[in-house]
């Protein structure tokens, strides 16, 4: 006799692949550029769930490209050195000293520590920094009072290109080297990512964050805007809507799209596989800010 139907768990499975399908098909051979930050890189669980979904991602054939920051574990090391850690306009005051350990810490641990676990999934990443091959050009940020902390001043995504090709998945720290002197400088991730998504024409820029999205009332997660145009953006950061730290996350995402990537998502990354929802489902689960449309 034939073996049952099978139900329940596996029919939810089949059914989540059969809607994911024509995702996987658009997006296969596409580059999607994903931050990777916040409480889904503090926390074990959130973690990993991050890896399966790029090591899936990878797997379909999409082509992901990982960029990440490590504040919390900066500090942790700061304080262990006994280093003080010093915040300004939202930015860490970065002297020798600290840079030292910024430095340390994400081209260092932390990248490697996310190497490893996406390398453990058959994902083959491969752990850069900014300066690596010339990828990014650090330039100091604003008038040089906050110390070794840097913006873009260019990339050259040609070092990602043959590594993209061959199935490789990038994970880039964002220390970057002014060209003058060979001094590393922090960069803010979220601008990297931008810049990057950018250059290489990405499909989608996705920044994982501690919040739902963008909303209109900041203090309501029901009040989320679930899409945005390019003007309609704009207009919510001149009115104040869009405010605090969701503001620059914002703007990179108006840069990235001004410069030609089709959609920019701020997503939550405290909810479990938050890439495969975004990516993968009719609904998604954050903000998505397309240029028109």
């Amino acid at each position: 006799m034939p073996e049952p139907i099978q139900t329940g768990d596996d029919a939810l499975r089949v059914s989540v692949l059969s809607e994911a399908l024509p995702y996987i098909q658009r997006f296969s051979g596409r580059r999607i550029v994903i931050k990777y930050g916040g409480a889904a890189m503090a926390h074990a669980e959130l973690r990993d769930a991050v890896f399966r979904d790029l090591a899936l991602l990878a797997c379909v054939g999409v082509q992901p490209v990982v960029v990440h920051g490590g504040g919390p574990e900066i500090n942790q090391w700061l304080t262990k050195l006994s280093i003080p850690a010093e915040f300004r306009d939202g930015l860490r005051v970065t002297d020798a000293d600290t840079m030292d350990v910024v430095e340390m810490v994400l081209v260092g641990r932390v990248n490697k520590q996310i190497v490893n676990g996406l390398n453990q999934l058959g994902a083959r990443a491969v752990g850069l920094s900014g300066s690596d091959g010339g990828l990014v050009e650090a330039r100091p940020w604003g008038d040089g009072s906050h110390g070794f902390v840097g913006d873009v001043a260019r990339t050259n995504p040609d070092l990602l290109e043959p590594l993209l090709e061959r199935g490789y998945v990038p994970v880039i720290s964002s220390v970057a080297a002014t060209p003058d002197d060979g001094r590393a400088h922090n960069i803010n991730a979220d601008t990297v990512a931008g810049e990057l998504a950018a250059a290489l024409e990405a499909e989608k820029l996705i920044l994982l964050t501690d919040t739902p999205g963008i909303l209109r009332d900041r203090e309501d997660p029901e009040s989320l805007i679930r899409k945005l145009r390019l003007s309609e953006a704009r207009e919510l950061i001149h009115a104040g809507v869009v405010a605090g730290g969701m503001t620059p996350k914002t703007e990179c995402c108006i840069r990235a799209l001004a410069q030609g990537v089709s959609a920019a998502h701020i997503i939550d990354g405290r909810v479990p596989h938050a890439l495969l929802l975004e990516v993968f489902t009719d609904a998604g689960i954050g903000t998505m800010v397309v240029g028109r449309g």
